[in-house]
């Protein structure tokens, strides 16, 4: 059966074919038959308690150019598309908060949303960590440039420091007692604490690479290390890191059973687990990626898997 599919996200030319995704989405969701629709945050809109999209429909293809629109664009109620993914990339700022808050207003009964809004709203990627205790390497959140000093003591000299709404490795620093811009790195990441930020202990197999772990309603679906450059301590893919190959380990499995009960109560189907040694660092809502680099790295084809979950959802919505 064929399903009407909105992705709710950048513009379709800024994608990377080779990178995105999303993109992956819709080449196998258009592979299967169904509608795809494009719009961005600005496009969703509210009357009264009825929210609408204003998309455009759309196919993807591995070609030059990778995508064409099929109409100019009308306006839709929500219940309109069987499904609607939430793949807006990061920052998760007011427009985006403002925008979860317009796709609450679907009917649960007739729509799927992937991710669920509210879970979205809740689920900021770095403090939500806080909430797996026995996953996490030591932690603190705090605008106190004081407080970050006694941690990083207690941590053996050395802690990482980064921004709560940073992405793709922004704002992240190395931080340790030797260096004499220790004071103005954290007056920096603080804004002269101005705004809370996150220590975590360094955890020195980083050199070996940061695992981006792909998770389905709870479950590992795969997994790939971003190894970091000689001159890097980060391994995100948007500074250079290196994408592996990699195995899901049961420390990794173990991970996820502790994070499936409250994933699943928060709606947060598809999500990227960050995965340094035995330790998770951030959990990923927004618009995890991964997808294309596990899938060449391990001759998979993850997008089906996940596509194979958004046609049981609405199936059991046309029950």
């Amino acid at each position: 059966m064929a399903y009407k599919f909105a992705f709710v996200m950048d513009p379709l030319e800024a994608v990377l074919p080779d990178k995105d995704t999303t993109f992956v989405f819709m080449l196998e969701a258009l592979r299967r038959g169904h509608e795809l629709y494009h719009l961005g945050l600005r496009e969703l809109h509210a009357h009264g308690n009825q929210a609408y999209a204003d998309a455009r429909r759309c196919e993807v293809a591995r070609t030059q150019p990778h995508y064409r629109f099929l109409d100019h664009g009308a306006q839709y109620p929500l219940e309109a598309f069987d499904a609607i993914f939430m793949r807006k990339d990061p920052p998760a700022d007011a427009p985006y908060l403002y925008a979860t808050m317009i796709l609450s207003l679907a009917d649960r009964g007739r729509t799927f949303v992937l991710n669920e809004p509210a879970g979205l709203r809740e689920a900021n990627e770095k403090l939500y960590a806080l909430n797996f205790p026995g996953a996490i390497p030591p932690t603190v959140v705090t605008y106190e440039i004081p407080r970050l000093k006694r941690f990083m003591e207690e941590q053996g000299g050395e802690m990482i420091v980064k921004p709560l709404d940073g992405h793709g490795g922004e704002g992240i620093f190395l931080a340790h007692t030797r260096d004499r811009n220790l004071n103005a790195i954290l007056e920096a990441v603080t804004r002269f604490e101005s705004r809370p930020i996150m220590a975590q202990r360094y955890l020195p197999e980083i050199r070996n690479g940061d695992k981006r772990l792909i998770v389905l309603n709870g479950e590992p679906l795969g997994c790939t290390l971003r190894v970091p450059r000689d001159d890097e301590n980060r391994g995100n893919i948007h500074v250079g890191g290196n994408c592996v190959k990699a195995d899901i380990t049961a420390r990794d499995r173990e991970i996820c059973r502790m994070l499936r009960p409250r994933l699943e109560r928060d709606g947060l189907y598809f999500v990227g687990l960050d995965i340094i040694g035995e330790y998770l660092t951030e959990v990923n809502v927004t618009s995890p990626t991964g997808i294309q680099e596990i899938d060449r790295l391990d001759g998979a084809n993850l997008e089906a898997r996940v596509i194979d979950f958004v046609e049981a959802r609405v199936a059991a919505l046309h029950r």
